[in-house]
This record gives structure tokens, C-alpha cells and sequence, in this order.
């Protein structure tokens, strides 16, 4: 089972890996062809840092493992909310713009009351994936012509952060990054597109491997093993922005993710294979995942900010919900 784990690590830093490559060259590609820094955040970047999750949760819904993906996918919206927030919160509470809880916030709640609402059924159909790829198109529509009306207001020279844009391409649009060189952005691009695959490869398979040795059910190992460490990219992009103690930076982060991880990633498989979802997911994990979004509003609604004492609550509770996971299988 050593080995396993091993094989499991591997494929996370590769999975990482992979999807920096492949961020960074679609960004340079998009620079290059006069895209606007703002727009290339909001679609470019944003659907590259989502790649971990859809080639993953493609790799394990190919081969039978629907319950790792729904459970992955559902364990990282989670984690993105509970412990990004909760980590980003303890070491820099920050300030949430009224905008956010006016705009984003609601947009990812009926996003993921709308997914719970497809699974509902046990199964997410191809239609049902239709209508999640539409909610990505009208996304992203609104989210480009927002970023307009911000230009226009002058409201985006703060240098913040926007759902779904990472740190990197935040920088690289202020220090104005013209890209790299052809040569650079095809190796970066193939290498990137090589390293989701095979990394994607090794955490499933070793996934399933230990779930098997230790009798734990796939959906449990998605909730917690898989999901942690395919949040991994957006902690370490929300702890970088709350050390810098950019506001609201964190929040739009784990917002457009949430979002993203929902729109692309499940509705883009669904369309090309029907994903079947446990009763187990929609009796348990879903009303969680629910209620971990409707907790973040009366923190953030009432103090327009997010504390440390908040902040350690979110860890807490993130804490309690995988010992109740894995409790049963101590």
C-alpha cells in the first residue's frame, strides 16, 4: 500500500505540474493574439486551472469510477470553501466587497443548488450536462461583459483578483507579459496536456488501489484523499493572496472555482458519458456541500469580512466533517 501512496503523491505533482505548463502557455497564446489580461483570467486561465479536475474525473468516470469523480468533485468544492477560506482567513482576515456578496456569491449558490438539484435523479444525464455547459456559456458571457462595465467604471485598477483568475495571471497582466516564444509555448502546451494525463492516471488508479486494500468506499476517497489534494493549486493561490493581504482576492477565487468545477468539469463529462451519483451522495455529501455555501454568507453578510476566529470555525468544521468520513473506516 506504500507503493500506492507513493504512486499517489507522484501523480498529484505531476497533475500540478501539468496544469501550471498548460495555464501558462494558453495565457502567452492569448496574450499574443491581443486578448485582454481581464478576459484571459476569466476564460483562458479559469479553464485551465479547472483541467486537474476534468482530466481526473474523465480518467475515473471512463473507467467505472463515477463515484470517485461525484465525490471528488463534491469534496473539493468543500474544501475550497471550508479549508482555502479558513487557511487564507487565519493567517490574514480580509474584507469582502459588497459586490461580491451581491453578485458572485449568489451565482455559485444556485450553481451548486442546481447541481444537487440534476443529481437528484442518480444519474446526470447528457441533457442535464447540457444545461450545466449552457450555464457555463451564460457565465461566462456575463462575467465578460461585467469586467467591461468595471474598464468603463474604472473599477478594475485595484489589481484584484477575478473569479477564476490565478495569481499568475494577475501578475502577468500587470507586469504587462507579452508571452513566450512559439517554441516555448508548444512544449509548455504539450508537456502540460502529457503531465494532466499521466498524472491524472496515477492518482486514480492508486485512488482506487488503497480504497480497495482498506475496504473504503470510492466516494469517501474523493471526499477526502483526491479532493484535498486537487484543491491544492487554489490554496496555494488564495494563501498567496492573503499574505499579500489582497481583498477579496481568496473569495473570487474559491467562488469561481466552485463554479467552474460544477459548469465544465461535470457538465463537459456528463455530455460525453452519463455520470451515475450514489444515494449516498445525494442523502449525505450534497446537503453538506450546500451547507457549507449557505454558512459562508451569514459570516461574511453581517461583519463584511472574514476573521481569524471565522476563519478557525471553517477549519474546524472542515476537520469534523472528514472525521466523520473516516470514522467509520478506523
Amino acid at each position: 500500500m506504500v507503493l500506492q501512496f507513493i504512486l499517489f503523491a507522484t501523480g498529484l505533482v505531476i497533475l500540478y505540474y501539468g496544469a501550471q505548463w498548460l495555464v501558462k502557455a494558453a495565457s502567452s497564446i492569448a496574450f499574443q493574439l491581443g486578448i485582454r489580461p481581464m478576459v484571459i483570467g476569466l476564460t483562458v486561465v479559469a479553464m485551465g486551472t479547472s483541467m486537474p479536475e476534468f482530466v481526473l474525473n474523465f480518467s475515473a468516470v471512463l473507467v467505472g469510477e463515477d463515484a470517485l469523480a461525484i465525490g471528488n468533485i463534491i469534496g473539493s468544492n468543500i474544501a475550497n470553501i471550508a479549508l482555502i477560506l479558513g487557511v487564507s482567513a487565519v493567517l490574514l482576515p480580509f474584507v469582502l466587497s459588497a459586490e461580491t456578496l451581491r453578485k458572485e456569491y449568489p451565482l455559485m449558490l444556485a450553481t451548486s443548488l442546481l447541481f444537487y438539484g440534476l443529481a437528484s435523479d442518480g444519474m446526470i444525464s447528457r441533457v442535464d450536462g447540457g444545461i450545466l455547459v449552457l450555464g457555463l456559456m451564460a457565465l461566462m458571457i456575463f462575467l465578460v461583459i461585467d469586467s467591461r462595465n468595471h474598464i468603463r467604471q474604472g473599477a478594475n485598477g485595484s489589481g484584484q483578483l477575478v473569479p477564476g483568475q490565478s495569481a499568475d495571471a494577475l501578475q502577468d497582466s500587470q507586469l504587462g507579459n507579452g508571452g513566450l516564444s512559439t517554441r516555448k509555448n508548444f512544449l509548455y502546451l504539450v508537456g502540460g496536456m502529457i503531465g494532466l494525463t499521466l498524472g491524472a492516471r496515477l492518482m486514480v488508479g492508486s485512488a482506487v488501489e488503497i480504497a480497495t486494500i482498506l475496504s473504503i468506499h470510492p466516494v469517501v476517497v474523493g471526499l477526502t484523499i483526491v479532493a484535498i489534494g486537487t484543491s491544492l493549486p487554489e490554496l496555494a493561490a488564495s494563501v498567496v493572496c492573503a499574505m499579500k493581504g489582497e481583498t477579496d482576492m481568496s473569495v473570487g477565487n474559491v467562488l469561481g472555482s466552485n463554479m467552474l468545477n460544477i459548469l465544465f468539469v461535470v457538465g463537459l463529462i456528463a455530455i460525453i458519458r452519463p455520470i451515475a451519483v450514489e444515494p449516498v451522495s445525494i442523502a449525505q455529501h450534497f446537503p453538506v456541500m450546500i451547507a457549507f455555501a449557505l454558512v459562508l454568507y451569514p459570516i461574511a453578510r453581517f461583519r463584511k469580512s472574514i476573521s481569524k476566529m471565522e476563519g478557525a470555525f471553517l477549519l474546524l468544521a472542515f476537520a469534523a466533517y472528514l472525521g466523520w468520513l473516516i470514522y467509520p473506516y478506523v
